[in-house]
């Protein structure tokens, strides 16, 4: 933790913190349920300047926020808790026409965060498809040198033995003394 320097006498910070949690603990073991975890930042950098690029984009943050959120636990709690309240205060009489219209819309919705969301997916699955792509034309590259040389080599190697047997010491550089 940070400390807070401050006169003599005054909090830290580390201990308003800790008088925080100890007043509200539980508080602090309810977030990840009330807010879903983002997933981790990507490493590939062609998916860093992919993930950069959605949050460039405010309607593909919404859009990220919203699946993020209806993929998670804390929604499908919060619906269990409205059907049943909706259901057990009887904010409608039977056959609930309202809150049946409410979840078909809802319905609708949602199941069009989820097209968009795994046409995100599909779009980082391309950029990765891409970077592996042009990482492998550069290995053929650098495979089509490396028998090249190898090639030069097994070529000179070659000769030096047909010199070798033909009584042709390969000529070597005089020694001159200066």
């Amino acid at each position: 933790m940070k400390r807070l320097t401050v006169r003599a006498g005054a909090p830290r910070l580390d201990d308003v913190t800790d008088q925080h949690h100890r007043r509200r603990p539980h508080l602090h073991r309810l977030r990840p349920l009330i807010v879903p975890p983002k997933l981790p930042p990507p490493v590939n950098p062609a998916l860093v300047k992919h993930a950069q690029k959605r949050a460039d984009d405010a309607q593909a943050r919404v859009a990220d926020a919203i699946t993020r959120f209806a993929g998670s636990m804390t929604f499908v709690y919060l619906h269990v808790i409205w059907f049943a309240s909706w259901i057990a205060f009887g904010v409608e009489d039977y056959p609930y026409g309202l809150l049946t219209m409410i979840v078909s819309l809802e319905a609708i919705f949602l199941s069009t965060f989820v097209m968009i969301s795994q046409n995100r997916a599909d779009a980082k699955q391309q950029v990765v498809a891409d970077q592996q792509w042009q990482t492998v034309q550069e290995e053929d590259h650098q495979n089509r040198d490396l028998l090249d040389l190898s090639n030069q080599i097994l070529a000179l190697t070659k000769e030096v033995h047909a010199a070798q047997r033909n009584g042709n010491p390969a000529q070597r550089p005089s020694k001159t003394h200066t």
